[in-house]
């Protein structure tokens, strides 16, 4: 522990702040990681059993199947399809339900990728605004010294300023890996919702036994 702060006090406020930001970047991660979860982003497998029980009008199955449903696909499946039959909704008002229902669940999914974005951006500047403050210090230094000018005084001052453009870029490596891991899980997500809504309104129902 020691250490670590004798690292951080090296690169000045500048390394304390970035080492606050990627703290903040990694609770941003896990929080995302678990709200994915919890939304059921990775459950899809009844998803198919509820589209084959639709367009073969086995509605009695598609309710029981329902007692059970689990994450955002076919949570939307199902609030689509009961709207269908329960409220016999026109189709373009049950389109417009299901467009609704499928920007909120997307909506939720997105929380926190700005946060995230934000800190891909800012964490390199601060790393080189680190380095420019330490750069004008170790000069400084180096000034003061005069004629008994030492090269390491120099040398060993700019390595320090180094220290918060290295933190910089390793904070926004991060989070750009995780911004865009994040991105490509919500794009398809999205996919998969198009296409989910699009089977069941080109599915054309005969008359249902409710």
């Amino acid at each position: 522990m020691t250490e670590i702060l004798n690292f951080l006090d090296k690169g000045g406020p500048a390394l304390w702040i970035i080492f606050i930001i990627s703290i903040v970047l990694l609770s941003i991660i896990f929080y995302k990681l678990g709200h994915l979860i919890k939304l059921g982003v990775w459950q899809s497998k009844r998803t198919t059993l509820i589209l084959d029980y639709w367009k073969s009008n086995e509605i009695e199955h598609l309710r029981k199947v329902f007692l059970n449903t689990n994450g955002v696909r076919e949570t939307l499946a199902q609030k689509t399809i009961l709207s269908i039959i329960n409220e016999a909704l026109a189709e373009d008002s049950a389109r417009e339900e299901c467009e609704a229902h499928a920007r909120n669940s997307l909506r939720q999914a997105n929380q926190g990728l700005r946060s995230i974005e934000l800190i891909a951006h800012i964490a390199p500047l601060l790393g080189l605004l680190g380095t420019v403050l330490g750069m004008i210090e170790a000069f400084q230094r180096l000034q003061e010294s005069g004629n008994q000018a030492d090269p390491s005084i120099l040398a060993g001052g700019i390595w320090e300023a180094l220290l918060t453009t290295a933190a910089g870029m390793a904070v926004a490596i991060v989070a750009t890996v995780s911004l865009s891991f994040f991105e490509n899980i919500i794009d398809e997500l999205r996919n998969d919702l198009e296409d989910l809504a699009t089977q069941i309104f080109t599915r054309k129902p005969g008359g249902f036994n409710v």
